[in-house]
C-alpha cells in the first residue's frame, strides 16, 4: 500500500469584524497602540485586538484529503503563519500525516535548542498538531477521541465565560438572564481590585443566588492583594476557582497562594507543554489546570491532562477568542480526559467562532456534544475562509 504524503501547507490570517467585542467595551486611550488598533485593556497587560484574529492552517495530501488546524493567535497571527511557513511546512512536506506524534516531535526539537519550545514557535505547531489530528482522523474514518482512546463522555460541560457589561448593575442583569436559561456556573472576568471584584461578586450574587461563580483575576495581583481576594471569595462561599490571580510566571506566589486558601488556584492558559506545567503540579501551585488546545495542540494537552490526572488535578480547558477549529478540538480533548472538571464556553467568541464552519457545532451555555464525525466532526468552509483571508 502506497503510504499517504503531506503535499502542501496552507495558512489563512482571519481578523473578524463583530458588533460585539471579546469581553464586551473597553477603557481603552483614545490613541490605541499601534499597529492594527491594538490596545491595554488597563488594569489587564496585555494588548487585545477590536477583531477576533486567528491563523488557520490546512494540510492537504497526495490523495486530496485536508486536515484543519488552529491557533489562538489573538494578535498578529502573521507571526505564526510565517512560523508554519518558513520553518514548519519544510518539515512537514512529504510525511505521513498518521504519525501525528513523531511529527511533532521533529517538529518541537527543530527549534528547542534555542529556547523556543513556547510562544510562536509552540502556536505555530498546535495549528499544525491540530491539522494532523484532523487529517488522521479523517484517513482512519475516525473522531479525534476516538483516536485519542476513547471518549468518556458524550457530552462536555460548561461554564459562562464572562458578562461583558460595563458596570455591576448590567453584569448582575446579565448574569440573570444566563441563570433564566438554566445556567449553573459563570466566571467572572475581574481584577479591577480587591473591593471591587468583591462588589461584582455580591451584584451577581444577588441577582444569580443559585448559580456558582468563579473569578479571573487576569494576573493582575500581588500575593498580598491576592490573599485578600481569595479570603473574601472564600467567605462568600459557592465560589468555583480563583484563576489567574499573580504574574503568570510566579510559580512559587501561586504556590504559596495555594496554602493560603482553599479555593483552587487555577492557571495554564499561558502554557505551552507539559515542561512547562509540571513544576506547578509538583509545587503543588496549580489546583485546576486549564490548557488551551489552541496553545498546546492536542498532542500536549492530553499530555497535560495526564499529568495534571496523576497529581489528582483536574483539567478545565480554557477556550477565549479562537474559532470553530479551535472549538472542535477543544470538545475531543475534554471528551478524552478522564478527570474533567468543565470547558470554558465563550458566549460571542462560539458565535462568531461559527462562521467559519458550514454547519455550526451543537451546543452552548449548558455544554456540547461531543463530535461524531471523522477527524474533528466539522467542514471548514473554504469559500468562507479564502474570501476572509488578508493572506495565504
Amino acid at each position: 500500500m502506497t503510504p499517504t504524503r503531506i503535499t502542501s501547507v496552507d495558512c489563512f490570517v482571519l481578523k473578524l469584524s463583530n458588533d460585539e467585542r471579546y469581553l464586551g467595551p473597553t477603557n481603552e486611550p483614545a490613541n490605541p497602540t499601534p499597529p492594527a488598533g491594538y490596545a491595554v485593556r488597563p488594569p489587564w497587560r496585555s494588548i487585545y485586538s477590536p477583531r477576533f484574529e486567528t491563523l488557520l492552517v490546512r494540510l492537504t495530501t497526495d490523495s486530496g484529503v485536508s486536515g484543519w488546524g488552529e491557533a489562538l493567535a489573538p494578535v498578529a497571527p502573521e507571526v505564526p503563519a510565517e512560523v508554519v511557513r518558513r520553518l514548519l511546512a519544510p518539515a512537514l512536506i512529504g510525511a505521513d500525516p498518521r504519525h501525528v506524534r513523531p511529527i511533532g516531535v521533529r517538529l518541537r526539537d527543530l527549534m528547542r535548542e534555542r529556547g523556543h519550545l513556547g510562544g510562536h514557535q509552540a502556536d505555530a505547531i498546535a495549528a499544525v498538531d491540530i491539522a494532523l489530528w484532523d487529517l488522521a482522523g479523517r484517513l482512519a474514518g475516525l473522531p479525534v477521541h476516538e483516536l485519542l482512546g476513547g471518549a468518556f463522555r458524550e457530552h462536555v460541560p460548561t461554564y459562562v465565560s464572562g458578562l461583558p457589561r460595563p458596570d455591576d448593575a448590567q453584569r448582575a442583569a446579565l448574569a440573570a438572564e444566563w441563570a433564566a436559561k438554566g445556567v449553573e456556573r459563570i466566571k467572572l472576568h475581574l481584577g479591577k481590585g480587591v473591593a471591587a471584584d468583591l462588589a461584582t461578586v455580591d451584584a451577581v450574587r444577588a441577582a444569580a443566588p443559585q448559580v456558582r461563580l468563579a473569578v479571573d483575576a487576569h494576573w493582575t495581583y500581588d500575593l498580598a492583594a491576592a490573599t485578600r481576594l481569595a479570603r473574601g471569595l472564600t467567605a462568600r462561599g459557592g465560589i468555583e476557582f480563583l484563576e489567574a490571580p499573580l504574574a503568570p510566571e510566579d510559580l512559587a506566589g501561586h504556590a504559596d497562594l495555594a496554602r493560603r486558601t482553599d479555593l483552587p488556584v487555577a492557571v495554564g492558559e499561558a502554557m505551552r507543554h507539559r515542561y512547562d506545567v509540571l513544576p506547578w503540579l509538583r509545587q503543588r501551585a496549580v489546583g485546576l489546570v486549564q490548557p488551551d488546545v489552541a496553545r498546546t495542540g492536542i498532542t500536549e494537552a492530553m499530555a497535560i491532562a495526564e499529568l495534571a490526572a496523576a497529581h489528582h488535578v483536574p483539567t478545565a480547558p480554557h477556550h477565549s477568542v479562537a474559532l470553530g477549529v479551535a472549538l472542535a478540538a477543544g470538545l475531543h480533548v475534554s471528551a478524552a480526559v478522564e478527570h474533567l472538571s468543565c470547558f470554558e464556553y465563550q458566549p460571542t467568541t462560539t458565535e462568531v467562532g461559527q462562521r467559519i464552519l458550514t454547519a455550526p457545532l451543537p451546543g452552548g451555555p449548558d455544554g456540547f456534544a461531543v463530535p461524531t464525525g471523522p477527524g474533528l466532526g466539522v467542514e471548514v468552509d473554504l469559500a468562507t475562509v479564502s474570501a476572509l483571508a488578508e493572506e495565504r
